[in-house]
């Protein structure tokens, strides 16, 4: 069941077509502007979509990696094409682990088998990845609303704040770390969002537009008056999504959400993190060797939206020849996560929380 809705039509981001040989997705470099949904049919445009981001959120972006390796191997099935296919949806986006471990289940599952039967067992395979995000993402819901109704208190309400977009966008229903909110609030729950928008790519637009069309209440602020918020007492906890958590607990999320870390902890509020299985790197031993991802400085210099008419445009702020740094993400240490909330419980961002939640897991 699709939980998410676009103007009351329950949607989900991204939709097979197998039958086309193709994939639809919801192009989020449109949002909020516009709801367009776009067809993919080859491996070149699955790339190019999670390269500009109309594609992103790093379990989205892992089940749209799969589904390009079937795209990919729709028309010839070699070990050469299987090889070529993995390594060129590898390369997009390198801090992300979601992507990685999806390849990595398509390569396991697709290399026995003789290549007349590798383009159904791809889709097939990509299918199930799908429908278990949707559930785990439900299930994060499920265990982050306890955590929320604990907040509680003699507001009412639950004042929550969120960074960047860990919504049902990024996932492909309920979300990360608004599967939480949308949980509580489906459930008569009294709440209200801050959603920050996420500087350079303005991704809390993204929150703000979901939030709209589910009918959560929400304020979309600067970022940096995240530091104020949270001193006046404004928030009653915080929650964010991760494209990466190390074995020891240390997060790796869009760029600003170290610093919310940290103002929230001097401010004694709550910080969770949200996020299904697949997004721990148990490979990884700590956030120092997480790779961060720098982007285009163009994200800086040019600001995009739409002209008085309502077209798309772009204006220039900065010189074609100014120097911008533009990293993609940074890394929260474990000591300032209360808790992290996954599709098997909350524990602590510590290995001895994460390795209790997953003991099957090889931990270094």
């Amino acid at each position: 069941m699709t939980v998410m809705k676009v103007q009351g039509k329950p949607t989900r981001t991204i939709t097979p077509v197998p039958q086309a040989g193709a994939i639809d997705i919801i192009d989020q470099t449109a949002l909020p502007q516009a709801c367009r949904v776009l067809r993919l049919d080859s491996l070149e445009a699955v790339v190019e979509a999670i390269c500009s981001m109309q594609v992103r959120g790093a379990p989205l972006i892992g089940v749209t990696a799969a589904y390009g390796v079937a795209l990919a191997l729709t028309s010839r099935a070699d070990d050469a094409t299987l090889l070529a296919a993995i390594r060129a949806l590898g390369a997009t986006r390198p801090t992300a682990v979601n992507l990685h471990w999806a390849l990595a289940r398509l390569q396991a599952c697709l290399t026995p088998l003789p290549p007349p039967l590798r383009a159904e067992a791809a889709w097939l395979e990509a299918d199930r990845i799908a429908e278990e995000d949707v559930q785990q993402c439900r299930r994060i819901g499920e265990h982050g609303l306890q955590l929320l109704r604990a907040q509680l208190g003699e507001r009412g309400r639950i004042e929550i704040m969120t960074h960047c977009n860990a919504g049902w966008l990024a996932t492909v229903d309920h979300g990360t770390a608004l599967a939480p909110v949308y949980a509580a609030f489906d459930q008569g729950i009294d709440l209200h969002v801050w959603v920050s928008e996420t500087r350079p790519r303005n991704q809390g637009l993204l929150t703000a537009w979901e939030l709209h069309e589910h009918g959560v209440p929400h304020t979309l602020f600067a970022d940096n008056a995240a530091g104020l918020l949270l001193a006046r007492g404004s928030i009653d906890a915080v929650i964010v999504g991760a494209d990466r958590i190390a074995a020891n607990g240390d997060v790796a999320n869009k760029i600003g959400t170290y610093l919310k870390a940290l103002a929230a902890r001097a401010a004694s509020v709550p910080f969770y993190v949200a996020a299904p299985g697949s997004t721990i790197d148990f490979a990884c031993a700590n956030g120092t060797d997480i790779p961060i991802e720098e982007r285009a400085a163009d994200e800086l210099r040019l600001l995009q939206g739409c002209d008085a008419a309502g077209r798309s445009a772009q204006l220039r702020q900065l010189a074609a020849e100014a120097a911008v740094a533009n990293p993609a993400f940074d890394v929260t240490p474990a000591s300032l996560v209360s808790a992290v909330i996954s599709e098997r419980g909350v524990c602590p961002a510590s290995s001895d929380g994460l390795r209790a939640l997953y003991p099957e897991k090889t931990h270094g």
